[in-house]
């Protein structure tokens, strides 16, 4: 887990390089992607769940 240091290391090397104008931007770019990932993992899990109702189904 990321403790507190790490964290304010991290936001202030990311303030360094891409300096205050920049990171309203990149927060909401990280946000999207985060959702973006979430949705792809469900996806997934939810196709899993499908194929293996559909092999049990099969077993009948």
């Amino acid at each position: 887990m990321i403790g507190t240091n790490e964290l304010l290391i991290i936001l202030l090397v990311v303030l360094v390089l891409f300096g205050g104008n920049k990171l309203p931007e990149l927060a909401r770019s990280v946000g999207k992607a985060r959702v973006e990932f979430k949705k792809g993992i469900e996806e997934e899990e939810e196709k899993k769940e499908e194929e293996k109702k559909e092999e049990e189904d099969d077993r009948k």
